[in-house]
C-alpha cells in the first residue's frame, strides 16, 4: 500500500508557474491530480484511455476549456 503522496510526479517539462498536474502509475490505473491541491480529487485512466488521451494531445485534438 502506498501513502497518498507517494509516487506522484510532475513532468520534467513542467514550468515553475504552478499550473501543473501530477501523475502516478499504479498496477491498474494512471492517476492525475492538480499539483496545487494534492488532497483534492484525482482522475483515474485505464492504460487504453491514457494512451488515447496522450495521442490526442500530441495531435492537438484534445478538447480545450
Amino acid at each position: 500500500m502506498t501513502t497518498p503522496h507517494r509516487d506522484w510526479f510532475k513532468s520534467t517539462r513542467s514550468s515553475n508557474n504552478a499550473a501543473c498536474v501530477e501523475v502516478r502509475f499504479t498496477e491498474d490505473t494512471i492517476g492525475v491530480r492538480d499539483s496545487k491541491d494534492r488532497n483534492g480529487p484525482t482522475l483515474a485512466f485505464t492504460d487504453r484511455a491514457w494512451t488515447g488521451f496522450l495521442q490526442a494531445l500530441k495531435a492537438d485534438q484534445a478538447p480545450h476549456a
